[in-house]
């Protein structure tokens, strides 16, 4: 048997330390609201409307992140060019740059006096204090995360299963759809269920492009600011709970899948 020394004991401290950090505060604000309180906040329009346009903001921006991104996923995993590099530090950006800066950033664009934003409201698309501002935000901030999740997936497929496609006569298309998309199907749910949960849970450049209509995090901070926080934990247990759920589902989806015997 293999002696335990003092870098095994510092590593366990260390794991236990972090574990309570992460976790004493969560615990408390799970169990500060008591269940009658929980309950009386789901009978809240106010509260309801909010968790599910965030639900539904975060999913859509999942959704154009799957449609857009998938094709530049698949590219930047099977290419090699010039650029490539600082392309991919453009899509991480997002990730890096200061929550309201970036609505800043997509105001600066979406404003009447740039001609882009000018040319949207002719055309009748608003983004100051909209719904659509909401997602176009939280695609923003999304989408790093589930291009590079399924960038990693497309890179982990031997492109020799591509090349005896094309060598059958499939098209790249084909080939695709067929071979390489069914294949990466988990890294796919994984970076959906990714971009998805980081969308949910943003606030300071949603904030500033649009406090109305109201997501989850916003009603949170707007309860925080005008009743403390006996009104706002109830809030912030729910959408907890919420971003528990996809986090658990990206476990199980991350999950190793067993060999046949």
């Amino acid at each position: 048997m293999v002696r335990k020394g003092p870098f095994y004991w510092v590593s366990i401290s260390c794991g236990i330390m972090v574990l309570v950090f992460i976790l004493l505060p969560l615990v408390e604000l799970l169990t500060a609201p008591s269940g009658a309180m929980l309950k009386e906040t789901l009978k809240d329009r106010n509260v309801i409307r909010s968790i599910w346009l965030s639900i539904y903001t975060a999913m859509s921006a999942a959704g154009i992140s799957f449609i857009v991104g998938t094709p530049l996923a698949y590219v930047l995993a099977r290419s090699q060019f010039r650029g490539k590099h600082f392309i991919e530090s453009i899509i991480d950006l997002p990730i890096v740059i200061p929550h309201p800066v970036v609505g800043i950033a997509i105001l600066s664009v979406a404003g009447k006096n740039h001609w882009l934003g000018h040319f949207m409201q002719e055309i009748g698309i608003r983004i100051m204090g909209s719904t659509t501002g909401i997602i176009t935000v939280l695609t923003f901030v999304g989408m790093p995360f589930y291009i590079n999740a399924l960038k990693s997936g497309f890179e982990s497929i031997s492109p020799r299963l591509e090349n005896v496609s094309r060598s059958l006569g499939a098209s790249m298309w084909s080939t695709f759809i067929r071979i390489t998309f069914p294949l990466a199907w988990r890294s796919v749910l994984v970076g959906l269920i990714m971009c998805c949960a980081r969308s949910i849970s943003e606030f300071g450049a949603v904030v500033v492009v649009a406090y109305h209509p109201m997501i989850a995090p916003v009603l949170i901070y707007e309860r925080y600011e005008g009743y403390g926080l006996q009104y706002s934990q109830p809030v912030a247990v729910w959408l907890v709970l919420v971003c528990l759920s996809l986090f658990l589902a990206l476990r199980v989806l991350a999950l190793p899948q067993k060999k046949a015997t």
